[in-house]
């Protein structure tokens, strides 16, 4: 794994300045603005915002054939309008100091050893050295958490199943069955 100044060095050497512009909070293509989050996530953002889990995410959109008749993703997201994200209020982020991960670190993202860059305005632009430091720390906590949260899952994948007929999301806390 990379450490926080390596990270930091690489997006110094890329360059980023967030223009404000809202176009990653909103939908230009199909799931072009998914947002995955974990449990602990939507818990941070419903105490900041005191809405319902139901409010604040939906369950990935891909599910699969889980062979008695049910069926199950292994990820929540966001919730959308058909045009953007719910958070997205008159072209600001409504919960911006409570914002997943991918929200905080975009358009970066670490995949073991290597940062990938998104499509974004803002790349290329000038970043500071504090800017780039705390940035690397964020995309570092970001791959950490991932990683706990990927852990969970797969414990919790092992030792259950869905309901048969239902449609549910497996995540580090177990089964959780949805309408819909």
């Amino acid at each position: 794994m990379l450490g926080v100044d390596d990270v930091a060095g690489r997006v110094g050497t890329i360059g980023f300045r967030c223009r404000g512009c809202g176009a990653c909070c909103r939908r230009v293509a199909e799931d072009s603005n998914l947002v995955l989050v974990s449990p602990a996530e939507v818990r941070a953002i419903m105490a900041a915002t005191t809405m319902a889990w139901d409010e604040v995410a939906e369950p990935y959109p891909e599910f699969i054939d889980a062979g008695n008749g049910g069926e199950y993703t292994l990820a929540w997201c966001v919730r959308r309008t058909a045009d953007a994200c719910i958070f997205l209020c008159e072209g600001r982020c409504s919960i911006y100091a409570h914002r997943p991960w991918i929200c905080r670190t975009y358009p970066f993202m670490l995949v073991d050893d290597d940062l990938m860059v998104s499509e974004c305005p803002g790349i290329g632009a000038p970043i500071s050295p504090r800017d780039a430091q705390a940035l690397g720390a964020d995309l570092c906590s970001r791959q950490a958490a991932e990683g706990a949260e990927e852990a969970g899952l797969r414990g919790v994948f092992e030792r259950t199943t869905v309901p048969p007929g239902r449609r549910a999301v497996i995540d580090s806390e177990g089964v959780k069955v949805v309408h819909g």
